[in-house]
């Protein structure tokens, strides 16, 4: 029987960069799930396993941060590893703080990615 992948959560509202980072992490062995949005995420099938999410910060709607503090209050335990285009200092703190396994900038290099998810999944 074959190694089970691991399922990680790929939230951004950027359609080129979500397949780009859901194609990687395919590559690597694990199981992407892509969503444009925090609401998509929130709405996906409760019983869909996720290991962690790489999560955009700057969303269209709901902010990845917010949705980082809902999967808190929801008892939910995943891993986040947040991505942004964004230079703010700020939010690095808040999202620091917030517990993240990584804060990458975009554009970010792929092993760093990877490297990000395997410690959020603990392999």
């Amino acid at each position: 029987m074959g190694k089970l992948r691991r399922t990680v959560a790929v939230v951004d509202d950027d359609a080129s960069l979500r397949r780009s980072v859901g194609r990687l992490l395919n590559a690597y062995g694990f199981l992407a799930m892509e969503y444009a949005s925090a609401e998509a995420f929130l709405g996906r099938d409760p019983e869909t396993p996720i290991g962690c999410l790489v999560l955009d910060i700057d969303l269209g709607g709901m902010s990845g941060i917010e949705l980082q503090r809902r999967v808190k209050v929801a008892g939910l335990k995943l891993p986040v590893i947040f991505i942004t285009a964004l230079e703010d200092a700020r939010l690095k703190t808040e999202a620091e703080q917030a517990g993240c396994i990584a804060y990458l900038r975009k554009p970010f290099a792929a092993a760093v990615l990877v490297d990000a998810v395997k410690r959020a999944l603990g392999s």
